[in-house]
């Protein structure tokens, strides 16, 4: 096992879940991810691979078809796939997010509808917050749901019965967008409530794949062209007079769904976090392993002080960042908040990898410039993790929001 990153007091079950996890990407992952990369190819071989190891469950209950493993465990498998190919990262991330909200938030009728077929991958869930031209503002959501009591002829039929929302608006940066069959949907609704917060709701849309008008009233435009992050799709999602039951908010709580998400992106930054320790372990290893092969003025290049103190600081940096995302996810699991603690790690782990990943960069010289070396691929993926589940700059924002209450001084 390598030094770097290497995580104490694992039980035998996780340790031998992440050996299983990291020979399927040594053998299946990143022998194809350049040419399914280059290509923006949907990896389907693959996800069908880790349908069958039970990832798509991996933190659903037994009691519903998962493993029922921890957020640390997840965690780590997701730093194993990123050092992969960080796209096959994402088209298990916003699935791991939508089950983890049912499974805290659903009802019992939504958790045995959803949550048995999204551990077999049957189900494969999507997150929907984002809008365009919305940025960071989440309570300014023009997404508008209504509730009609007089209900009609709902699209996403509900589980039970009640009366029907009509959603229109616009939605943006959907991951999994095309591919996914349900969709975790933030909207407006109309509580009555003084904060903007508390008049948003979490609706659960249940849809088929593809693209265009899947469903009457919701179209899912093409796939968004996008520098690095390729594989995986990303769109759009268009609702216009989109009628869903009652029963598909979540946990048949209007009003809650600002709450709900936020849960849902604790742990999607954790994610993040994984992520990009994932790819800056990879492009150390790529680093290291160049720096001993090519040879300058009669030596290795790794024998060259110059070499040799960036190799030092990328793995203090791989460290660093891989002890902060473990902290972050150990915390969630014992039930404690880590708004400030995954704040943390995803703002030191996607600076880092950033980092560490333009250090292997020079490392390589030009050949990092050649779409032939997979540093190139790296370089490319790695801005995402600097802006996805919330800028650094958002991230600042919550830990100095935390410290200041938690610090607060005492007249």
């Amino acid at each position: 096992m390598a030094r770097l990153a290497h995580t104490a007091g694992l039980s035998d079950v996780q340790s031998e879940i992440l050996a299983t996890v990291r020979k399927f990407v040594d053998n299946e992952i990143i022998p194809h991810a350049q040419e399914l990369e280059h290509g923006d190819t949907y990896p389907a071989e693959i996800v069908e691979g880790m349908k069958e190891m039970g990832l798509f469950g991996i933190t659903i209950p037994e009691e519903y078809g998962g493993l029922g493993e921890s957020l640390l465990t997840y965690a780590l498998v997701v730093e194993e796939i990123a050092r992969g190919w960080m796209s096959v990262s994402g088209v298990i991330n916003t699935h791991f997010i939508v089950a983890h909200m049912i499974a805290r938030h659903g009802t019992e009728t939504q958790k045995r509808h959803f949550l048995p077929r999204m551990a077999t991958g049957e189900v494969r869930g999507a997150f929907s917050m984002s809008e365009p031209g919305l940025g960071s503002d989440v309570a300014a959501i023009s997404t508008k749901a209504t509730l009609d009591s007089n209900g009609g002829a709902s699209a996403s039929g509900g589980v039970a019965g009640g009366g029907e929302y009509v959603i229109d608006g616009a939605k943006m940066w959907l991951t999994n967008g095309g591919t996914s069959t349900l969709v975790a949907l933030l909207a407006r609704t109309d509580e009555g409530a003084d904060s903007p917060h508390r008049n948003l709701t979490t609706f659960l849309v249940e849809k088929p794949e593809g693209y265009g008008e899947v469903l009457p009233g919701l179209t899912i435009p093409g796939k968004i062209d996008k520098m690095g992050y390729k594989g995986v799709d990303t769109t759009e999602a268009v609702f216009d007079g989109f009628r869903i039951g009652s029963d598909m908010v979540l946990g048949e709580a209007p009003g809650r769904g600002f709450s709900y998400m936020m849960d849902g992106i604790e742990v999607g930054r954790v994610n993040v976090s994984a992520r990009a320790c994932g790819i800056a372990i990879r492009a150390f290893e790529l680093a290291i392993e160049y720096a001993q092969q090519r040879e300058t003025f009669g030596k290795p290049i790794a024998e060259h002080q110059a070499i040799s103190f960036k190799l030092a600081e990328m793995a203090t940096k791989v460290e660093a960042a891989h002890l902060m995302m473990v902290n972050a996810a150990r915390l969630k699991d014992s039930g404690a908040r880590n708004d400030v603690e995954a704040g943390m790690a995803k703002l030191i782990a996607s600076e880092y990898c950033a980092e560490v990943t333009q250090e292997a960069f020079r490392i390589h010289g030009g050949y990092g410039y050649s779409t032939e070396y997979e540093i190139e691929r790296l370089m490319r993926e790695a801005p995402f993790l600097l802006i996805g589940e919330g800028t650094s700059e958002i991230q600042k924002t919550i830990i100095s929001k935390g410290l200041l209450k938690e610090y607060r001084l005492r007249s």
